[in-house]
C-alpha cells in the first residue's frame, strides 16, 4: 500500500513504548497497533518527533517498523528525518523494503531561504529515491523553518513523489485555504493535507479543506470520530465532541511534557504498559499527573472513553 495524494482520515502518530529501563517494549507495540486498528485509523506514522526517533539506533528503528508492519492493516509511514542524506537513505531503504507505504521528512533548522527549502526537498527525494512517496512535515514551531504556501507549491510541483503535507503551522487555517486555492486555479496538483500539532484546530481545519489528522493525541479514536462527523456534514456534532476534549488537548500540547502526558494517558487506558520516555526525558511530576487525572475525570462525563 503505497502512500498517495488521496490519503484521508486519521494517520495516527505512534509513540515508541519503552520499559522503565529504556528498552523498547515490543509487547506494548503490538497492543498499541491493535488498539489503533480497532479505533479505525486509516494510517499510522512511526518514528516521528514524538516517537522519540532521534533516541533510537538504526537497527532499533527498523525493528520498531517491522514490528508495527506485522500487525497493521493500514498504510504505515515512517519518519526518516536525519542531519544527513546518508542516514536518511539507509533508513528509507530498509523500511520501504520491509513494506512501509512512504516516509516523512522534516526540514533541518539550518534552512533560512525559500530556495534552500525547495532545494533541500528536491535533494532529499533524489537521495532516497524519487519513487519513494514522501510527506512534507511543516512544523515551524519546532523546526524554525517557515514554509509559505508558495514554497510548498514549489516543492509539490518539483517533486512527483510528494504526496502529503503534514500541516503543523500555527496559525495555519489560512495556509490550508491558500493551498486549496492553488489547486482550484490549477497552479498546484492535488495533495493530501493532514494536520498535526496535537490537532488544536482540527474542527475548523477540516472545514478549510484538510483531509484529516496526522497527530498522536491520547484519544485518537476521538479524532477518528471528529473527522468522520465533519466529512459527513455533521458540523455541530463534530464540534461538540471536539470541544469536550479541548482542555486535555491543550494540556497535552505543552512543549516538553506533552509527550509524557500522552504516554501517561495511554498507559492509563491500557494501551501501553509504561509511560516511560527514553533518556533524555523525564516523567510527569505528581502535580502534573494529578492535573491530568482531574481532566480525565471531567472529560469522562462527556465521553465514556475517558473512564479509565
Amino acid at each position: 500500500m503505497k502512500l498517495d495524494s488521496n490519503a484521508k482520515g486519521v494517520y495516527v502518530i505512534a509513540p515508541t513504548p519503552f520499559h522503565p529501563d529504556g528498552r523498547i517494549d515490543e509487547a506494548s507495540i503490538d497492543r498499541m497497533t491493535d488498539f489503533f486498528m480497532k479505533a479505525g485509523v486509516t494510517g499510522m506514522t512511526v518514528l516521528g518527533q514524538l516517537g522519540e526517533a532521534p533516541k533510537l539506533e538504526h537497527t532499533e528503528s527498523v525493528g520498531v517498523v517491522k514490528r508495527v508492519l506485522k500487525r497493521a492493516t493500514v498504510p504505515v509511514v515512517v519518519g526518516v528525518s536525519a542531519p544527513g542524506f546518508a542516514a536518511m537513505k539507509a533508513l528509507t531503504g530498509d523500511v520501504m523494503d520491509a513494506g512501509a507505504a512512504g516516509v516523512m521528512i522534516a526540514p533541518p533548522n539550518t534552512l533560512r531561504t525559500d530556495d534552500s527549502i525547495v532545494q533541500y526537498y528536491k535533494q532529499a527525494s533524489e537521495a532516497i529515491g524519487t519513487d519513494v512517496p514522501f510527506v512534507i512535515q511543516d512544523y515551524p514551531l519546532t523546526f524554525s523553518v517557515q514554509m509559505t504556501p508558495a514554497v510548498i507549491r514549489r516543492i509539490v510541483t518539483e517533486n512527483a513523489a510528494c504526496q502529503v503535507l503534514k500541516h503543523e503551522d500555527w496559525p495555519g487555517l489560512e495556509k490550508i485555504s491558500a493551498l486549496r486555492g492553488f489547486e482550484r486555479d490549477g497552479s498546484m496538483r492535488h495533495i493530501s493535507i493532514l494536520t498535526g500539532n496535537t490537532a488544536p484546530f482540527l474542527d475548523f481545519e477540516m472545514e478549510r479543506g484538510a483531509d484529516g489528522a496526522n497527530t498522536g493525541y491520547c484519544f485518537p479514536d476521538m479524532l477518528v470520530d471528529v473527522v468522520r462527523l465533519s466529512a459527513s456534514g455533521k458540523r455541530d456534532e463534530a464540534h461538540d465532541l471536539f470541544d469536550a476534549h479541548l482542555p486535555l488537548i491543550r494540556y497535552e500540547q505543552q512543549p516538553g511534557p506533552g509527550l509524557a502526558v500522552r504516554k501517561y494517558v495511554m498507559m492509563r487506558r491500557g494501551i501501553i504498559a509504561s509511560d516511560s520516555l527514553r533518556k533524555p526525558g523525564g516523567a510527569l511530576t505528581p502535580a502534573a499527573r494529578a492535573e491530568v487525572d482531574y481532566l480525565l475525570a471531567r472529560l469522562s462525563h462527556k465521553d465514556q472513553r475517558a473512564r479509565v
